[in-house]
């Protein structure tokens, strides 16, 4: 066995207390490694910040960018067209079109209704965003084009105008070209960051919500009357009970077969693999039996959907601004949808399928695609979830499949239009309702309520307000609550009290490791967050309750009535603010008007920046910062005074410390020995006779 003493990186330190020491066997050298301070004698501050040293980087990627690179940003297709393999690849990105298209082309009919539109602007928004964002897309299998959320947005935003009229339809086309300016802004200036402050429990009670009101909204095609359009619960529910006694039994029946096949096709499409087909067929086969139930029994208390114009949507540009001030509010929450939801399903179907997806350059892609349907009468479109994972299922490789969907859908306005005309409105309904079926989130619900209350409340408040007063406050609600819990947690950071585990030099929480023990007149303390001014008042109260309230672990070293060193772990803390700066001095002020030092552990080099130019480091002294937890409790441990003649603490000055350290060497015999302070084997004072075993820092065995 070879053992080994390491000698002390604080020269003057260890020089000192081994000069005045007359018993070997009561001390020895603590091995101390040096921490590099962001300044000193011969260095000079560095002058770059943080984010030049960012913008230094983003300049050279810049500079490295090959022609081929700068076409793969600004046209994300040309990245599967170089790499196509048209042998493995254009039979299932066909079929997957093919599957999709026949899906969209009733759905889109179906969610412009929903909106308060003719279905042919359905059949326009299925059209156009689809090959835009074919192009502009980095995401291969997101399927595009109406969807029932943003459809309800739309009625509930031009609520207030007549659905028949043309300034509704205007309306809402104008709506598709300030989301799309929205979306293109936001991934231009990577701003899709922001949405992160949602929280998913948030989203999921919002769209659990809005899943009962948009089949609430859909019940007049299922009982034959006119029920008042709201985006609240009570009203709908009321207006419902209201016209009972005008209930028709016909398209009841018929909306409530069709929405029972619909739904068993969709449940053996996902039970059943070699049923898969069955999935998308839904919305298809309710169309054609509606129809086809129409044209044979011609029943008069049936609504169908009446004359739907033939062709491709004509070029035009939204003209009339005038009602863009109310639409801005929508506009952002349209946004936020297609950021939490469709870049969700984008990236997760990327990472199924092996490839990177930039949520910004997603966000471009679907606001480019929103910026084109409007010039083409499109009402504002995004990612589709149930279309995406039927488009995935189906085996789609590429974006060829949005192509083949585009087609598809073209071909359906070029040629199909006048067989739509006699499609029953509750077979319509029924298709709607078997879409937001989906959304209905009560497995997250239960997941939420066991593994964090604070996620279901917030899932449960947003649900209820969003029921009850209506779809735009249910969202303010959810994320003024979830902007509110992230505030609180800032600015009421953990902070723990740390323990040094028995036979190592590991220090952790007390309270998960109980068997941690500490040391007599020195706390140990770590800041789990950064430090900024929302955070000092409650990190300095909680600093001046560790004087005074003990921890519950197993104490060792010398039995000291009260706190000499506070050692502050700051490996969490990533950011400092001058606020923080300004209140940790003051703090340590009124430490030393109490003769307790402040100690600092492994900071980062921009926090230890910080706290160096702004003289903290000066006021504690550079000897007392270290690299690691241990170094600064060893240190400490010399420093902790005997209860039967406690001196005082070491100034950080040169000459008060070296005073010091004079006082302290003439009882070293009455002290500790630093191997049982290091161990903590001892709780009592060592007697002069005594012939205490010296405890290596270091051992190891010699091969």
């Amino acid at each position: 066995m070879e053992i080994t003493y390491a000698s002390s990186s604080l020269p003057d330190l260890a020089t000192s207390a081994s000069a005045m020491s007359r018993t070997p066997a009561t001390s020895r050298p603590v091995k101390v490694i040096p921490l590099q301070h962001p300044y000193g004698a011969a260095d000079s501050t560095p002058t770059s910040s943080s984010s030049t040293a960012s913008f230094s980087r983003w300049t050279a990627k810049v500079k490295r960018m090959k022609t081929v690179d700068w076409i793969d940003l600004l046209i994300p297709c040309s990245r599967w067209i170089r790499t196509y393999n048209w042998r493995q690849n254009l039979q299932p990105d066909v079929i997957a079109g093919i599957t999709v298209g026949i899906m969209l082309v009733p759905q889109s009919m179906s969610y412009a209704k929903l909106a308060g539109l003719q279905p042919i602007y359905g059949l326009y928004t299925g059209l156009v965003p689809v090959f835009v964002y074919s192009i502009f897309g980095s995401s291969r299998q997101l399927a595009v084009g109406p969807v029932a959320l943003v459809s309800l947005l739309v009625s509930n935003v031009l609520g207030n105008v007549d659905s028949s009229t043309e300034l509704y339809t205007e309306l809402a086309i104008l709506l598709s070209l300030m989301v799309g300016i929205l979306e293109c802004t936001m991934g231009l200036l990577r701003l899709g960051w922001l949405i992160r402050f949602i929280s998913h429990s948030v989203i999921s009670g919002f769209t659990t919500a809005s899943a009962f009101v948009i089949a609430l909204s859909q019940a007049k095609y299922f009982l034959g009357y006119d029920v008042d359009k709201s985006s609240k619960i009570i009203p709908l529910i009321d207006s419902i009970i209201s016209g009972a006694d005008q209930f028709s039994w016909p398209p009841f029946v018929m909306g409530s077969f069709i929405l029972a096949i619909i739904l068993a096709m969709k449940h053996l499409g996902k039970t059943r693999k070699n049923l898969r087909f069955l999935r998308a067929g839904g919305p298809l086969t309710a169309v054609v039996l509606g129809t086809a139930f129409v044209k044979i029994f011609h029943p008069s208390s049936i609504t169908l959907v009446g004359d739907i114009p033939q062709g491709l949507p004509p070029f035009s540009i939204p003209k009339d601004f005038s009602h863009v001030k109310s639409l801005i509010p929508t506009s952002f929450l349209i946004t936020g949808v297609a950021i939490l939801e469709s870049v969700g399903i984008a990236k997760a179907l990327a990472a199924k399928n092996g490839y990177e997806l930039d949520s910004n350059q997603e966000l471009f892609g679907l606001g480019v695609a929103n910026i084109c349907g409007s010039m083409f009468s499109a009402y504002p479109s995004t990612g589709s979830f149930s279309r995406s994972a039927v488009n995935h299922e189906s085996g789609a490789k590429t974006g060829l499949s949005g192509i083949i969907m585009g087609i598809i859908m073209a071909c359906a306005l070029q040629f199909m239009t006048p067989l739509f005309e006699f499609i029953p409105q509750c077979a319509l309904a029924a298709i709607v309702i078997s879409a937001v079926i989906g959304l209905v989130d009560y497995d997250e619900a239960i997941f939420l309520w066991k593994v964090d209350k604070k996620d279901f409340f917030l899932w449960s408040i947003t649900g209820a307000t969003t029921l009850f007063l209506g779809i735009e406050i249910g969202v303010l609600v959810g994320v003024g609550f979830s902007l509110a819990f992230v505030i609180h947690e800032s600015a009421n950071p953990h902070i723990a009290v740390l323990g040094r585990l028995p036979g190592t030099t590991v220090y952790r929480n007390i309270q998960q490791y109980p068997e941690a023990y500490t040391y007599n007149g020195i706390v140990i303390v770590r800041i789990d967050s950064p430090i900024y001014f929302a955070n000092t008042s409650y990190i300095k109260d909680r600093l001046r309750e560790y004087e005074i309230v003990a921890d519950q672990s197993s104490k060792r070293g010398p039995e000291v009535e009260r706190i000499y060193f506070v050692i502050l772990e700051m490996a969490p803390v990533t950011y400092v603010d001058s606020s923080a700066v300004q209140s940790v001095k003051e703090l340590c002020q009124e430490y030393n008007s109490r003769d307790i030092q402040i100690a600092i552990a492994n900071p980062n080099k921009e926090v230890l920046l910080t706290l160096a130019k702004s003289g903290f480091i000066d006021q504690i002294g550079k000897e007392w910062c270290f690299v690691r937890v241990h170094d600064a409790v060893q240190v400490c441990l010399q420093h902790v005074p005997n209860p039967n003649n406690p001196p005082k603490i070491p100034d950080s000055s040169p000459d008060k410390s070296f005073r010091f350290l004079e006082r302290l060497g003439t009882r070293r015999k009455e002290d500790l020995s630093a191997s049982e302070l290091e161990s903590g084997e001892r709780d009592s004072i060592i007697s002069k006779d005594s012939d205490p075993h010296l405890e290596p820092l270091l051992s190891r065995k010699s091969h």
